[in-house]
């Protein structure tokens, strides 16, 4: 016996759909400073990210950064602006530090009564490698938005929030989503 449910894909979530927030450029560029404390954190040795020599003769003639690494520059803040994630905790001491943050380019929320979040996965589309000196820009949007049934009979959403990334040539670096549940 299944249970019937109302719908949580309403025509004010539906409208949400393709809604992008501001285009933002990253501060600072992609530097070997930053390059070199990425790849460490990573724990990736690749010469393509600090052997000039090796680099030079690849294919792509140059050193380059890992594709990822521009979404992670998306979060950088000049030394003389305030942190958004110590503000929301600021406001709100129970802040999870990722929902209640109010960062440049951020979305506005979908209007569901729906208030768990879990993780549904992410996914990169890799188009071109970031390059030493670039100037990174991104903007969000929701990509798509579907409804599906639990086992328990009820409804919930997933969420996909799609992020492009390119350069100061107007070169696509890449496009990540990230999908999540609201239950």
């Amino acid at each position: 016996m299944t249970q019937q449910t109302e719908s949580v894909l309403t025509p004010e979530v539906k409208a949400m759909i393709g809604v992008a927030g501001e285009v933002v450029e990253s501060w600072g560029v992609v530097d070997q400073e930053y390059l070199r404390r990425f790849t460490q954190a990573l724990m990736d040795p690749d010469p393509m990210y600090w052997d000039q020599e090796y680099a030079r003769n690849s294919r792509y003639g140059e050193i380059t950064a890992p594709p990822i690494m521009v979404s992670y520059m998306a979060s950088r803040i000049p030394p003389d602006q305030e942190d958004a994630i110590t503000r929301a905790f600021e406001e709100n001491p129970e802040s999870d530090g990722i929902g209640s943050v109010k960062r440049p380019g951020e979305l506005p929320p979908v209007p569901t009564s729906l208030v768990r979040v879990l993780n549904a996965g992410n996914e990169i589309e890799v188009y071109k490698y970031p390059s030493i000196g670039d100037k990174v820009y991104f903007q969000n949007k929701y990509s798509d938005i579907r409804e599906r049934v639990g086992r328990d009979g009820k409804p919930f959403l997933i969420i996909t929030r799609e992020t492009k990334y390119w350069n100061q040539k107007n070169e696509v670096l890449c496009i990540t989503r990230a999908s999540s549940i609201r239950r």
